[in-house]
């Protein structure tokens, strides 16, 4: 086994919920580490006095497991192999291979004493049957790409390297482990993220949507990744792409919003792209129009764009949305009378809004991120993240924090 880098925030979720009757899947885009996940978490069991033989291990991607393509041939191969005495754990990874995997799994529920560990690089896995079947009896682990934390770990500097320095690295990087390997050679780097990519489209899109075009994906992908952070409608992103006369469907020039909306969704079950909805702040409602998208990994934006220093703001945006996700909030975009603020995060009794900006170093900038905050009219944490090392920690009480610090904390 290829030495394992730990992840402690996401192995820790999983020794938390360990023995509890829930079945739990960690889900995300290929190659983000689910895999070494329950590499580590069967370390973590068997460092812990679990028997060998009480643990069951099976990537249902090995061709060891070809024969296994249905749920009855998965459940009498497992079946046979659980032991009559003590618990046994069950850690079965890209389970999206087997057929109506989720009646076996909820079979061993019933028939044995079995804590269940899945993983799945794709949404399709928490289908509609899956969760009727088993509606509540799951847990959900969302695992990302790494952290800056992370990263930080992950990769050895040079003690000369400044904290912005390796910073710069991460915004050009992105966060997918497989990527130490290559000690930041960008083009090895951009080759083994396209193969990544092209993975993801192929398997986790495109195989599962035979109806959907691989042309149009990937013009939709591409639009999103340019235009990260900027809110936009299904029916807009159709007007750009079709006036650009490269999408024709039939005989018709245009692409309609509806067939853009259902490519983005097919992008957000790869985990490849995130969608944010917009919430009035001061009417406490949900927008049904206009969101922002994000993508999960700066690093496929990178290899799909070319590696571009401006824009800045938006990509620091897309940081801090990841960020805010990994820290458990959820997070919308907030409206506040004609203004906006780019995150409302919230927590059952906890919640942020967040401006990001470059640097707050201009009297105009600051007048524009500090200005939706101060509209606010409640008592919750407001902060404005920036690159500045900042000498003013404060305006009215709004918060400013070096963004960097911030990902650190």
């Amino acid at each position: 086994m290829a030495e394992l880098i730990d992840r402690p925030e996401y192995l820790t979720q999983l020794i938390q919920h360990k023995d509890v009757d829930l079945v739990k899947i960690v889900t995300g885009i290929r190659r983000c580490g689910k895999s070494s996940l329950l590499d580590l978490f069967h370390r973590y069991l068997s460092d812990n006095g679990v028997d060998d033989g009480n643990i069951i291990h099976m990537n249902l991607e090995s061709l060891r497991y070809r024969d296994i393509t249905n749920y009855l041939a998965f459940y009498d191969y497992v079946s046979e192999r659980i032991p009559k005495d003590g618990k046994a754990y069950l850690l079965f990874d890209e389970l999206q291979a087997v057929e109506h995997w989720e009646k076996a799994i909820e079979s061993f529920r019933l028939d044995f004493d079995v804590d269940i560990y899945i993983t799945g690089s794709n949404a399709y896995l928490l289908s509609a049957e899956f969760s009727t079947l088993l509606s509540g009896r799951y847990v959900e682990i969302r695992m990302l790409p790494l952290s800056f934390k992370e990263f930080l770990s992950f990769y050895k500097f040079d003690p000369s390297v400044t904290v912005e320095e390796k910073f710069q690295r991460y915004l050009q990087f992105g966060g997918m482990p497989i990527l130490r390997e290559y000690r930041f050679n960008e083009a090895r780097s951009n080759q083994a993220l396209e193969g990544i990519y092209s993975t993801v489209v192929l398997r986790d899109i495109l195989q599962r949507n035979n109806q959907a075009d691989q042309g149009t994906l990937q013009k939709i992908m591409l639009f999103l990744c340019s235009n990260i952070g900027s809110i936009v409608s299904p029916n807009s992103i159709g007007n750009v792409l079709s006036g650009e006369g490269d999408i024709l469907i039939g005989k018709r020039k245009n692409i309609a919003g509806k067939t853009v909306e259902k490519y983005i969704s097919m992008l957000r079950s790869a985990f490849i792209i995130y969608s944010v909805e917009r919430y009035d702040v001061k009417g406490r409602k949900l927008l049904k129009t206009l969101g922002k998208n994000y993508v999960s990994d700066l690093g496929f934006r990178n290899m799909l764009l070319g590696y571009r220093g401006d824009d800045r703001g938006h990509v620091l945006e897309n940081i801090v949305f990841l960020e805010l996700i990994r820290r458990d909030y959820r997070v919308y975009i907030g409206k506040v009378g004609e203004t906006e603020v780019d995150f409302v995060a919230e927590k059952p009794n906890d919640k942020l809004y967040i401006q990001v900006t470059e640097s707050m170093q201009s009297p105009e900038t600051r007048e524009r991120e500090l200005k939706p905050l101060r509209m606010i009219p409640d008592n919750y944490e407001k902060i404005v993240l920036s690159m500045d090392r900042n000498y003013i920690n404060s305006y009215d009480g709004i918060k400013s924090l070096f963004l960097v610090d911030w990902l650190l904390s």
